[in-house]
């Protein structure tokens, strides 16, 4: 079948919606997008619609999309983000090799408006389950560079949770808080893998400014107004709709290197958790990187989170990004 490639616009998000879906019956992911999520998604800062986006098309139904998202900084590298989705009766080859034609093309350009002249890597991530992707991107030299794991927290059964230490108070979220908890989010992920700086306009939309954040379940550590530690908190409502089931997401825990190993990290996550259960909340969720160089498994093992299925990130460097740079 004929397929017609184009740039996507907020008027298909109902279509790129059904599209998910299509594809979540076959791979099993566990995520469930609803519009309000993709169009949010799709109205952020580091997306261009006009020229980052495609999208394949069969009898007026979105089947095929890609996406490349410029990051906000190139420190030393631009760590391009790459997405996509293909309904699973559409996982061809063909649809493959245009698609990774259009990534590497569309790769480039994009780093060249933003970074020029800075080295460029290609991350595409995908779930464990999301094996058709997965064998194209290594048929075109991607290598699987890191394995993220989602971890699982029941709240009902809750193990004791580790205290903080004693003279450190949690802090619920305010947003004059808003850049200095930013501020500490980059220094904090700055030696972390796939990691670069958020710019505040990417942040606000990303996180603070997401329909989706809870400040009410989110918690900082405070020295006057500098913020040493942080858990941010967000849930998503089209998960429970579909799933049934209230899950609490930590969706950035951090602390300060100067407060690093005295259970500080633990201690405001485990604050976070009981603040979350008393909110009615079923579970807690969040990802790490399993080669995270602060041992972060360890601290959420200890509130009682536990492995429940990875994601795994490939990527093209090296020679051959800069083949793609030439095209």
């Amino acid at each position: 079948m004929d397929l017609t490639w184009r740039p996507l616009t907020l008027a298909d998000v109902p279509a790129l919606t059904r599209l998910y879906a299509a594809a979540e019956e076959t791979d099993r992911t566990g995520e469930h997008l609803a519009e309000d999520d993709l169009r949010e998604e799709l109205a952020g800062p580091n997306i261009d619609l006009a020229r980052a986006t495609t999208g394949a098309w069969a009898d007026g139904e979105l089947v095929g999309y890609g996406l490349v998202r410029r990051r906000d900084a190139a420190d030393p590298v631009h760590m391009v983000r790459l997405q996509s989705v293909v309904h699973p009766r559409h996982r061809t080859d063909a649809v493959g090799a245009h698609l990774i034609e259009w990534f590497r093309r569309t790769a480039r350009e994009v780093h060249e408006r933003a970074f020029p002249g800075a080295p460029l890597e290609l991350h595409h991530g995908h779930h464990q389950n999301e094996r058709w992707i997965a064998g194209v991107l290594a048929g075109a030299g991607f290598t699987h560079a890191r394995t993220m794991v989602n971890m699982r927290a029941g709240l009902a059964d809750l193990p004791p949770q580790p205290p903080l230490p004693d003279g450190l108070e949690p802090v619920p979220f305010d947003y004059k808080y808003d850049l200095a908890t930013l501020d500490a989010r980059n220094d904090t992920f700055g030696d972390h893998w796939g990691s670069t700086v958020y710019q505040p306009d990417a942040w606000r939309h990303l996180v603070t400014g997401s329909k989706d954040f809870r400040p009410d379940l989110s918690f900082l550590i405070l020295d006057g107004d500098k913020v040493l530690a942080f858990v941010l908190s967000h849930f998503y409502a089209s998960e429970a709709e579909v799933t049934g089931v209230r899950e609490h997401y930590a969706s950035w825990v951090g602390t300060r290197a100067a407060l690093r190993g005295r259970g500080v990290a633990s201690g405001l996550l485990g604050h976070t958790l009981l603040a979350a259960k008393a909110a009615g909340f079923d579970r807690s969720a969040l990802n790490v990187d399993v080669d995270n160089a602060h041992r972060a498994l360890g601290v959420y093992e200890r509130c009682g989170y536990r492995v429940d299925d990875e994601w795994h990130v490939y990527v093209l460097s090296g020679t051959a990004a800069v083949s793609a740079l030439r095209g």
